[in-house]
Protein backbone atom coordinates (compact mmCIF):
# COMPACT_ATOMS: atom_id res chain seq x y z
CA UNK A 1 0.00 0.00 0.00
CA UNK A 2 1.38 3.50 -1.18
CA UNK A 3 1.76 6.44 1.80
CA UNK A 4 0.61 9.33 0.64
CA UNK A 5 2.59 12.13 0.82
CA UNK A 6 1.09 14.24 3.18
CA UNK A 7 0.69 11.19 5.61
CA UNK A 8 4.50 11.14 6.23
CA UNK A 9 4.13 15.00 6.24
CA UNK A 10 2.38 14.92 9.35
CA UNK A 11 4.02 11.95 10.17
CA UNK A 12 7.03 13.53 10.60
CA UNK A 13 5.57 16.53 12.05
CA UNK A 14 4.48 14.62 15.03
CA UNK A 15 7.77 12.90 15.94
CA UNK A 16 9.39 16.85 15.70
CA UNK A 17 6.56 17.85 17.75
CA UNK A 18 7.39 15.31 20.19
CA UNK A 19 10.91 15.33 20.18
CA UNK A 20 10.63 19.31 20.89
CA UNK A 21 8.22 19.03 23.30
CA UNK A 22 10.20 16.48 25.34
CA UNK A 23 13.69 19.27 25.10
CA UNK A 24 11.40 22.01 26.31
CA UNK A 25 9.46 20.42 29.13
CA UNK A 26 11.90 17.53 30.27
CA UNK A 27 15.48 18.14 29.45
CA UNK A 28 15.95 21.80 28.86
CA UNK A 29 16.19 22.23 32.55
CA UNK A 30 18.93 19.56 33.87
CA UNK A 31 17.38 17.84 36.86
CA UNK A 32 17.26 13.96 37.69
CA UNK A 33 13.70 12.48 36.96
CA UNK A 34 11.58 10.69 39.61
CA UNK A 35 10.75 6.76 39.48
CA UNK A 36 7.02 8.24 38.59
CA UNK A 37 7.85 10.90 36.16
CA UNK A 38 10.07 8.29 33.88
CA UNK A 39 7.43 5.72 34.65
CA UNK A 40 4.67 7.72 33.03
CA UNK A 41 6.38 9.20 30.20
CA UNK A 42 7.82 6.23 29.45
CA UNK A 43 3.67 4.30 29.25
CA UNK A 44 2.79 7.73 27.28
CA UNK A 45 5.31 6.72 24.70
CA UNK A 46 5.04 3.19 24.37
CA UNK A 47 1.33 3.95 24.65
CA UNK A 48 1.46 6.66 21.75
CA UNK A 49 3.35 3.54 19.86
CA UNK A 50 1.02 0.97 20.27
CA UNK A 51 -2.22 3.44 19.18
CA UNK A 52 -0.34 4.54 16.19
CA UNK A 53 -0.30 0.63 15.31
CA UNK A 54 -4.17 0.00 15.72
CA UNK A 55 -4.66 2.89 13.34
CA UNK A 56 -2.11 1.34 11.54
CA UNK A 57 -4.07 -2.28 11.70
CA UNK A 58 -7.38 0.09 10.45
CA UNK A 59 -6.39 2.06 7.57
CA UNK A 60 -3.75 -0.34 6.60
CA UNK A 61 -5.44 -4.09 7.50
CA UNK A 62 -3.94 -6.99 9.01
CA UNK A 63 -1.03 -7.59 7.13
CA UNK A 64 0.25 -4.24 7.35
CA UNK A 65 -0.27 -3.91 11.22
CA UNK A 66 1.22 -7.22 12.41
CA UNK A 67 4.07 -6.06 10.48
CA UNK A 68 4.30 -2.96 12.64
CA UNK A 69 4.05 -4.31 15.48
CA UNK A 70 6.62 -7.36 14.70
CA UNK A 71 9.31 -4.38 13.68
CA UNK A 72 8.11 -2.21 16.71
CA UNK A 73 8.69 -5.04 19.42
CA UNK A 74 12.07 -5.70 17.74
CA UNK A 75 13.25 -2.49 17.70
CA UNK A 76 12.15 -1.37 21.03
CA UNK A 77 13.91 -4.83 22.78
CA UNK A 78 17.12 -3.83 20.71
CA UNK A 79 17.09 -0.44 21.66
CA UNK A 80 17.23 -1.58 25.49
CA UNK A 81 19.86 -3.93 24.74
CA UNK A 82 21.24 -0.85 23.41
CA UNK A 83 20.61 1.00 27.06
CA UNK A 84 23.47 -1.34 28.14
CA UNK A 85 26.28 0.47 26.28
CA UNK A 86 24.54 3.78 26.51
CA UNK A 87 24.67 3.43 30.45
CA UNK A 88 28.88 1.99 30.06
CA UNK A 89 29.46 5.11 28.04
CA UNK A 90 27.98 7.70 30.37
CA UNK A 91 29.29 6.04 33.26
CA UNK A 92 32.97 5.72 31.92
CA UNK A 93 32.84 9.97 30.85
CA UNK A 94 31.41 10.54 34.46
CA UNK A 95 28.39 12.57 33.08
CA UNK A 96 26.37 14.12 35.71
CA UNK A 97 22.69 12.22 36.83
CA UNK A 98 21.55 15.35 36.33
CA UNK A 99 22.55 16.22 32.57
CA UNK A 100 22.18 12.26 31.01
CA UNK A 101 18.84 13.37 29.59
CA UNK A 102 20.53 16.21 27.52
CA UNK A 103 23.02 13.24 26.79
CA UNK A 104 20.26 10.60 25.95
CA UNK A 105 17.85 13.04 23.95
CA UNK A 106 20.84 13.79 21.49
CA UNK A 107 21.83 10.48 20.98
CA UNK A 108 17.89 9.80 20.19
CA UNK A 109 17.76 12.47 17.50
CA UNK A 110 21.21 11.20 16.27
CA UNK A 111 20.07 8.03 15.55
CA UNK A 112 16.55 8.77 14.15
CA UNK A 113 18.50 11.08 11.34
CA UNK A 114 21.18 8.05 10.99
CA UNK A 115 18.58 5.22 10.26
CA UNK A 116 16.45 7.46 8.42
CA UNK A 117 18.96 7.48 6.19
CA UNK A 118 19.88 3.89 6.37
CA UNK A 119 16.28 2.61 6.10
CA UNK A 120 15.99 4.76 2.37
CA UNK A 121 19.43 3.32 1.79
CA UNK A 122 18.20 -0.02 2.28
CA UNK A 123 14.84 0.42 0.39
CA UNK A 124 16.98 1.34 -2.49
CA UNK A 125 19.36 -1.52 -2.45
CA UNK A 126 16.33 -3.82 -1.84
CA UNK A 127 14.45 -2.92 -4.92
CA UNK A 128 17.50 -2.82 -6.89
CA UNK A 129 19.42 -5.67 -5.73
CA UNK A 130 17.33 -8.94 -4.66
CA UNK A 131 20.49 -10.94 -3.22
CA UNK A 132 20.43 -7.79 -0.90
CA UNK A 133 18.39 -10.37 1.41
CA UNK A 134 21.22 -13.07 1.60
CA UNK A 135 23.32 -9.84 2.64
CA UNK A 136 21.09 -8.68 5.25
CA UNK A 137 20.35 -12.25 6.80
CA UNK A 138 23.62 -12.87 7.05
CA UNK A 139 24.67 -9.58 8.80
CA UNK A 140 21.55 -11.00 10.71
CA UNK A 141 23.48 -13.88 11.77
CA UNK A 142 26.82 -13.12 12.02
CA UNK A 143 25.76 -10.45 14.84
CA UNK A 144 23.65 -13.03 16.21
CA UNK A 145 26.67 -15.43 16.86
CA UNK A 146 28.61 -12.02 17.96
CA UNK A 147 25.95 -11.44 20.93
CA UNK A 148 26.58 -14.82 22.24
CA UNK A 149 30.37 -14.10 22.92
CA UNK A 150 30.55 -13.08 26.79
CA UNK A 151 31.82 -9.58 27.14
CA UNK A 152 31.58 -7.71 30.60
CA UNK A 153 31.32 -4.21 31.25
CA UNK A 154 34.76 -3.49 32.33
CA UNK A 155 35.77 -4.75 28.46
CA UNK A 156 33.57 -2.08 26.85
CA UNK A 157 35.01 1.64 27.12
CA UNK A 158 32.77 4.71 25.23
CA UNK A 159 36.08 6.06 23.92
CA UNK A 160 35.55 5.27 20.42
CA UNK A 161 38.05 6.19 17.83
CA UNK A 162 36.01 8.82 17.20
CA UNK A 163 36.35 10.44 20.57
CA UNK A 164 40.51 9.48 20.48
CA UNK A 165 40.59 11.76 17.16
CA UNK A 166 38.61 14.36 18.99
CA UNK A 167 40.68 14.42 21.98
CA UNK A 168 43.86 14.51 19.49
CA UNK A 169 42.67 17.12 17.12
CA UNK A 170 40.49 19.49 19.53
CA UNK A 171 41.62 21.56 22.91
CA UNK A 172 39.10 19.79 25.12
CA UNK A 173 38.35 20.00 29.15
CA UNK A 174 38.38 17.29 31.35
CA UNK A 175 36.07 19.19 33.45
CA UNK A 176 32.12 19.83 32.67
CA UNK A 177 30.67 23.15 32.87
CA UNK A 178 27.21 22.35 33.36
CA UNK A 179 25.64 20.90 30.55
CA UNK A 180 27.75 23.37 27.93
CA UNK A 181 29.28 22.22 24.91
CA UNK A 182 32.33 24.42 25.47
CA UNK A 183 33.92 26.46 27.65
CA UNK A 184 36.41 28.79 28.48
CA UNK A 185 40.17 27.36 29.97
CA UNK A 186 43.26 29.27 30.49
CA UNK A 187 41.88 32.15 28.20
CA UNK A 188 40.89 29.73 25.69
CA UNK A 189 37.56 28.29 23.73
CA UNK A 190 37.69 24.49 24.24
CA UNK A 191 35.15 21.37 24.46
CA UNK A 192 33.87 20.12 27.31
CA UNK A 193 33.29 16.16 28.47
CA UNK A 194 29.83 16.59 27.42
CA UNK A 195 30.42 17.46 23.71
CA UNK A 196 32.52 14.20 23.64
CA UNK A 197 30.31 11.56 25.43
CA UNK A 198 27.48 12.83 22.64
CA UNK A 199 29.68 12.21 20.05
CA UNK A 200 30.67 8.84 21.94
CA UNK A 201 26.83 7.67 21.78
CA UNK A 202 25.86 9.21 17.99
CA UNK A 203 29.24 7.28 16.78
CA UNK A 204 28.01 4.24 18.64
CA UNK A 205 24.98 3.89 17.81
CA UNK A 206 24.89 4.27 14.13
CA UNK A 207 27.05 0.89 14.50
CA UNK A 208 23.70 -0.26 16.28
CA UNK A 209 21.88 0.86 13.57
CA UNK A 210 23.63 -1.42 10.84
CA UNK A 211 21.86 -4.15 12.79
CA UNK A 212 18.20 -2.99 13.52
CA UNK A 213 18.16 -2.04 10.04
CA UNK A 214 18.04 -5.33 8.22
CA UNK A 215 16.52 -6.83 10.96
CA UNK A 216 13.45 -4.71 10.64
CA UNK A 217 13.62 -5.15 6.88
CA UNK A 218 13.58 -9.02 7.57
CA UNK A 219 9.65 -8.47 8.97
CA UNK A 220 8.38 -5.71 6.62
CA UNK A 221 9.75 -3.72 3.35
CA UNK A 222 7.24 -1.01 3.84
CA UNK A 223 9.71 2.04 4.30
CA UNK A 224 6.91 3.75 6.21
CA UNK A 225 6.58 0.90 8.84
CA UNK A 226 10.03 0.25 9.00
CA UNK A 227 10.30 3.78 9.23
CA UNK A 228 8.22 4.75 11.91
CA UNK A 229 8.61 1.60 13.91
CA UNK A 230 12.32 2.72 14.02
CA UNK A 231 11.27 5.85 15.60
CA UNK A 232 8.38 4.79 17.60
CA UNK A 233 10.61 2.59 19.07
CA UNK A 234 13.20 5.48 19.98
CA UNK A 235 11.09 7.51 21.25
CA UNK A 236 10.48 7.20 25.19
CA UNK A 237 14.24 5.30 25.31
CA UNK A 238 15.15 8.45 27.40
CA UNK A 239 12.79 7.85 30.17
CA UNK A 240 13.13 4.14 30.05
CA UNK A 241 16.38 4.69 30.61
CA UNK A 242 15.65 6.35 34.05
CA UNK A 243 12.92 3.78 34.67
CA UNK A 244 15.51 0.56 34.26
CA UNK A 245 18.90 1.36 34.73
CA UNK A 246 18.40 -0.35 38.18
CA UNK A 247 17.53 -3.85 36.23
CA UNK A 248 19.90 -3.84 33.33
CA UNK A 249 22.40 -5.56 34.75
CA UNK A 250 19.88 -8.46 35.91
CA UNK A 251 18.53 -8.92 32.24
CA UNK A 252 21.51 -11.74 32.07
CA UNK A 253 19.74 -13.49 29.44
CA UNK A 254 18.32 -11.10 26.91
CA UNK A 255 21.07 -10.79 24.84
CA UNK A 256 20.75 -14.41 23.76
CA UNK A 257 17.24 -13.85 23.84
CA UNK A 258 18.10 -10.92 21.00
CA UNK A 259 20.41 -13.30 19.40
CA UNK A 260 17.73 -16.23 18.97
CA UNK A 261 15.42 -13.46 17.83
CA UNK A 262 18.64 -12.06 15.27
CA UNK A 263 19.39 -15.52 14.27
CA UNK A 264 15.57 -16.08 13.19
CA UNK A 265 15.24 -12.77 11.09
CA UNK A 266 18.09 -14.00 9.22
CA UNK A 267 16.82 -17.39 8.25
CA UNK A 268 13.88 -15.57 7.34
CA UNK A 269 15.56 -13.36 5.28
CA UNK A 270 17.30 -16.14 3.45
CA UNK A 271 14.48 -17.82 2.89
CA UNK A 272 13.08 -15.07 1.52
CA UNK A 273 15.87 -14.73 -0.71
CA UNK A 274 15.57 -18.23 -1.81
CA UNK A 275 12.51 -17.45 -2.96
CA UNK A 276 13.32 -14.78 -4.84
CA UNK A 277 16.64 -15.76 -6.13
CA UNK A 278 17.72 -14.49 -9.33
CA UNK A 279 21.60 -15.00 -8.43
CA UNK A 280 23.39 -17.12 -11.28
CA UNK A 281 24.94 -19.25 -9.22
CA UNK A 282 22.29 -20.43 -7.11
CA UNK A 283 20.26 -22.89 -8.77
CA UNK A 284 20.85 -21.48 -11.97
CA UNK A 285 19.38 -18.05 -11.26
CA UNK A 286 16.26 -19.61 -10.47
CA UNK A 287 13.54 -19.41 -7.73
CA UNK A 288 14.06 -21.96 -4.79
CA UNK A 289 10.83 -23.48 -3.71
CA UNK A 290 11.40 -22.86 0.18
CA UNK A 291 8.90 -22.45 3.01
CA UNK A 292 8.81 -18.85 4.08
CA UNK A 293 7.96 -17.40 7.50
CA UNK A 294 4.89 -15.78 7.66
CA UNK A 295 4.19 -12.04 9.75
CA UNK A 296 2.78 -13.21 11.92
CA UNK A 297 4.45 -16.25 13.31
CA UNK A 298 7.99 -14.04 13.41
CA UNK A 299 5.20 -12.00 15.66
CA UNK A 300 4.52 -14.85 17.78
CA UNK A 301 8.26 -16.25 17.94
CA UNK A 302 9.61 -12.64 18.69
CA UNK A 303 7.05 -12.16 22.20
CA UNK A 304 7.64 -15.22 23.13
CA UNK A 305 11.63 -15.42 23.10
CA UNK A 306 11.14 -12.44 25.31
CA UNK A 307 9.21 -13.31 27.37
CA UNK A 308 10.77 -15.91 28.35
CA UNK A 309 13.92 -14.74 28.26
CA UNK A 310 13.10 -12.00 31.01
CA UNK A 311 11.22 -13.81 33.14
CA UNK A 312 13.63 -16.50 33.15
CA UNK A 313 16.61 -13.36 33.73
CA UNK A 314 14.13 -11.67 36.48
CA UNK A 315 14.08 -14.95 38.25
CA UNK A 316 17.47 -15.66 38.23
CA UNK A 317 20.01 -15.94 41.74
CA UNK A 318 22.61 -15.19 39.05
CA UNK A 319 20.79 -11.74 37.73
CA UNK A 320 20.61 -11.11 40.88
CA UNK A 321 23.67 -11.09 42.29
CA UNK A 322 24.82 -8.95 38.80
CA UNK A 323 22.90 -6.65 39.22
CA UNK A 324 23.41 -6.09 43.09
CA UNK A 325 27.20 -5.88 41.97
CA UNK A 326 26.62 -3.70 39.88
CA UNK A 327 24.19 -1.28 41.64
CA UNK A 328 26.95 -1.29 44.44
CA UNK A 329 29.84 -0.42 42.04
CA UNK A 330 27.47 2.60 40.91
CA UNK A 331 26.89 3.66 43.67
CA UNK A 332 30.61 3.73 45.21
CA UNK A 333 31.78 5.48 42.13
CA UNK A 334 28.94 8.27 42.77
CA UNK A 335 30.02 8.32 46.60
CA UNK A 336 33.82 8.94 45.70
CA UNK A 337 33.81 11.22 42.70
CA UNK A 338 29.81 12.99 42.34
CA UNK A 339 29.96 16.17 43.61
CA UNK A 340 26.95 16.23 45.80
CA UNK A 341 25.44 17.89 49.23
CA UNK A 342 26.46 16.17 52.38
CA UNK A 343 22.94 14.71 52.92
CA UNK A 344 22.25 13.43 49.76
CA UNK A 345 26.10 11.70 49.40
CA UNK A 346 25.09 10.09 53.14
CA UNK A 347 22.20 8.95 51.42
CA UNK A 348 24.28 7.40 48.54
CA UNK A 349 26.58 5.63 51.33
CA UNK A 350 23.58 3.95 53.11
CA UNK A 351 21.95 2.19 49.78
CA UNK A 352 25.76 1.01 49.38
CA UNK A 353 25.23 -0.42 52.36
CA UNK A 354 21.96 -1.53 51.63
CA UNK A 355 23.73 -3.53 48.78
CA UNK A 356 26.63 -4.79 50.38
CA UNK A 357 24.52 -7.10 53.04
CA UNK A 358 22.30 -8.42 50.01
CA UNK A 359 25.58 -9.31 48.98
CA UNK A 360 26.49 -10.68 52.10
CA UNK A 361 23.48 -12.94 52.21
CA UNK A 362 23.84 -14.12 48.71
CA UNK A 363 25.24 -18.42 48.64
CA UNK A 364 29.02 -18.94 48.65
CA UNK A 365 29.70 -19.03 45.03
CA UNK A 366 28.52 -15.40 44.07
CA UNK A 367 30.33 -14.17 47.63
CA UNK A 368 33.46 -15.81 46.01
CA UNK A 369 32.98 -14.46 42.42
CA UNK A 370 32.75 -10.94 44.42
CA UNK A 371 35.60 -11.48 46.49
CA UNK A 372 38.21 -12.41 43.23
CA UNK A 373 36.91 -8.70 41.72
CA UNK A 374 39.74 -6.86 42.80
CA UNK A 375 38.55 -3.86 41.41
CA UNK A 376 34.92 -3.42 42.76
CA UNK A 377 36.61 -4.58 46.42
CA UNK A 378 39.09 -1.42 45.86
CA UNK A 379 36.47 0.56 45.09
CA UNK A 380 34.37 -0.67 48.10
CA UNK A 381 36.99 0.11 50.16
CA UNK A 382 37.72 3.62 49.08
CA UNK A 383 34.18 4.03 49.26
CA UNK A 384 34.46 3.16 53.18
CA UNK A 385 37.65 4.99 54.03
CA UNK A 386 36.47 7.83 52.52
CA UNK A 387 33.36 7.77 54.65
CA UNK A 388 35.53 7.35 57.70
CA UNK A 389 37.17 10.20 57.02
CA UNK A 390 34.44 12.63 56.52
CA UNK A 391 32.23 11.26 59.47
CA UNK A 392 35.22 11.68 61.76
CA UNK A 393 34.88 13.11 65.11
CA UNK A 394 35.35 16.59 65.81
CA UNK A 395 36.38 17.82 62.18
CA UNK A 396 35.38 21.08 60.48
CA UNK A 397 34.15 20.81 56.92
CA UNK A 398 37.14 22.40 56.00
CA UNK A 399 39.47 19.61 57.46
CA UNK A 400 37.26 16.96 56.10
CA UNK A 401 38.09 18.35 52.54
CA UNK A 402 41.61 18.71 53.11
CA UNK A 403 41.69 15.05 54.77
CA UNK A 404 39.80 13.61 51.85
CA UNK A 405 41.95 15.27 49.64
CA UNK A 406 44.86 13.99 50.99
CA UNK A 407 43.45 10.39 51.05
CA UNK A 408 42.52 10.76 47.70
CA UNK A 409 46.22 12.05 46.67
CA UNK A 410 47.72 8.69 48.06
CA UNK A 411 45.75 6.21 46.24
CA UNK A 412 46.78 7.92 43.23
CA UNK A 413 49.85 7.50 43.74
Amino acid sequence: MDVPGWVWLLTVAGIVVLLTFDFVFHVRKAHIPTLKEAGTWSALYIGIALLFGVGVTIFGGATMGTEYFAGYVTEKALSVDNLFVFLIIISSFKVPRADQQKVLLFGIVFSLIARTGLIFLGAALINSFAWVFYLFGLILILTAGNLLREETSEERSGDNLVVRLARRLLPTSDHYDGDKLFTVENGRRVLTPMLLVMVAIGGTDVLFALDSIPAIFGLTQHVYLVFTATAFSLLGLRQLYFLIDGLLDRLIYLTYGLAAILAFIGVKLVLHALHENNVPFINDGQPVHVVEIGTGLSLIVILGVLTVTVVASLLSKKGTAQNTVAAARRHAVEYLEAEIDPAHRETVFQRLLAEEEQLRKMPERYRKRIREEEKLMALLRRAHAEHDVLAGPDRSSRDRKTAVRERRAQSAR
